[in-house]
């Protein structure tokens, strides 16, 4: 496992023990790394997760992809939870996914 990955599994564990948090994951999408993280629905992204996403070169879902959405990160519900995305800016595009028939 690489640095980078590590580093990112210690920042998952920490953002998961947060409140208002119900969950975070690490994933991947075709060529990029992604941070996704569940707050219960009545809350807020707390604005010091934002601020540690920031500093791990994370940056919302909507701002990497010029997409639309009320603010940089909200994806939808999910449940009781609103969820967010955010991108691993510093690896973006280095990641690949293959099909396995």
């Amino acid at each position: 496992m690489t640095d980078r990955r590590t580093e990112l599994g210690e920042l998952v564990d920490r953002i998961s023990e947060s409140d208002p948090v119900t969950d975070a994951w690490l994933a991947k999408s075709v060529t990029d790394r992604l941070l996704g993280v569940d707050v219960r629905r009545d809350e807020q992204l707390p604005p010091e997760i934002e601020t540690l996403l920031a500093e791990y070169d994370f940056r919302g879902a909507h701002e990497v992809y010029d997409t639309d959405g009320p603010d940089s990160s909200f994806i939808g519900g999910y449940g009781d939870a609103s969820r967010h995305q955010f991108v691993d800016v510093q690896t973006r595009g280095e990641h690949q996914s293959y099909v396995l028939d």
